[in-house]
């Protein structure tokens, strides 16, 4: 029986879990690759402090999370496919290892993170067509 997202160490499972996936898909394997060019070692703990922070209000995570994703889009444009892509290998994630409320939470936060990440792209983008005209 699967139990609910309890502490970090359920977030090191998870977490780890969704990357395994991530870079094994064909669509989202080449941006963590090929372009932002990720660090498993030093990333993963900074997604691990993210998670907690925003499941347990840990306080661990003091970065700031928008701005790679932005550097990100710049470098490799990022589309609703991307995001769409994403936000399905997180859901499977969760839902494969973990059920209960913090979990429902967990996709909903996610849901929200993608939602904000994909509105500040869309403002830069129109700022930038703006400036150009």
């Amino acid at each position: 029986m699967k139990t609910d997202i309890r502490d970090r160490n359920d977030i090191i499972q998870l977490i780890n879990g969704f990357y395994d996936k991530l870079l094994e898909d064909e669509l989202m394997a080449p941006l963590f690759i090929d372009v932002a060019r990720i660090n498993l070692s030093e990333h993963l703990p900074i997604l691990y402090d993210f998670w907690e922070s925003t499941l347990f209000q840990a306080g661990k995570y003091r970065r700031d999370a928008m701005q790679p994703h932005l550097d990100l889009h710049f470098e490799h444009r990022l589309t609703n496919e991307h995001f769409e892509r994403w936000l399905q290998l997180f859901d499977q994630t969760v839902d494969e290892l973990f059920e209960g409320e913090i979990a429902q939470n967990a996709k909903v936060r996610a849901l929200s993170i993608a939602t904000i990440i994909r509105i500040k792209i869309y403002n830069l983008e129109k700022k930038r067509l703006e400036l150009n005209n």
